[in-house]
């Protein structure tokens, strides 16, 4: 098996320093550090949301593979930083004001980083005009929101609404979501995006950022 292979299957395993390990052992044998990535951790993380999209896996055991893929890119990144590679694209992402729930947030963060998005997470009770501001700052292409109260769904309209404001909205894809949320509902305060889970949602993302 590959040393690439054999990183994947670690990192699905969540075995953070095996992970960690191999992905040292594979720069000392002079692989290039985008194709550690791409082909080991980033393999592996496909793997693992596709599974979790299955309910073929829990939240833990993406927590834990999570972790794993961390340690692999810890190493990698000063060196993918000093390659000049690029993250796929920009996202930037919270819970809308109001709303103080973050695990649905951290899968789909998680799961984004996994499809090699650079995820700029601001929280929770994020109001509107932070994520537009920070759009604009970071100069992302999409905008992910997500509420779990029926009471903050709402709040989703305002983001959509501070985008227009400011001036951005043609130039942002702004992605809902959370138990609540539905596709009507997306399209109901003019979003772009609806998915029902965080796996959908990373693939998405990805999507648009490249351009499909």
């Amino acid at each position: 098996m590959s040393i690439l292979n054999e990183i994947s299957q670690y990192l699905q395993q969540g075995r953070a320093k095996n992970v960690k390990e191999l992905v040292q052992k594979a720069i000392d044998e002079g692989i290039a550090p985008q194709t550690i990535l791409e082909e080991g951790l980033l393999a592996g993380m496909s793997v693992v949301g596709e599974k979790f999209k299955n309910n073929e896996i829990y939240v833990p055991d993406v927590l834990i593979a999570a972790r794993a893929m961390n340690a692999g890119t810890e190493i990698l990144k000063p060196l993918l930083v000093s390659g000049g590679v690029k993250a796929v694209g920009k996202v930037v992402l919270g819970t809308v004001k109001g709303d103080l729930h973050d695990i649905g947030k951290n899968l789909v963060r998680m799961m984004m980083e996994g499809k090699g998005l650079e995820v700029i997470d601001l929280g929770i009770d994020v109001p509107a005009e932070k994520f537009v501001q920070t759009a604009i700052e970071q100069n992302a292409q999409i905008i992910a929101c997500s509420a779990l109260l029926t009471t903050t769904m709402g709040e989703m309209k305002n983001v959509v609404e501070a985008a227009v404001k400011a001036g951005i909205r043609d130039k942002v894809t702004i992605m809902v979501g959370g138990a609540p949320v539905t596709e009507n509902f997306c399209k109901s305060i003019g979003a772009d995006i609806y998915t029902a889970d965080a796996a959908s949602a990373a693939d998405e993302a990805a999507k648009v950022c490249k351009g499909q």
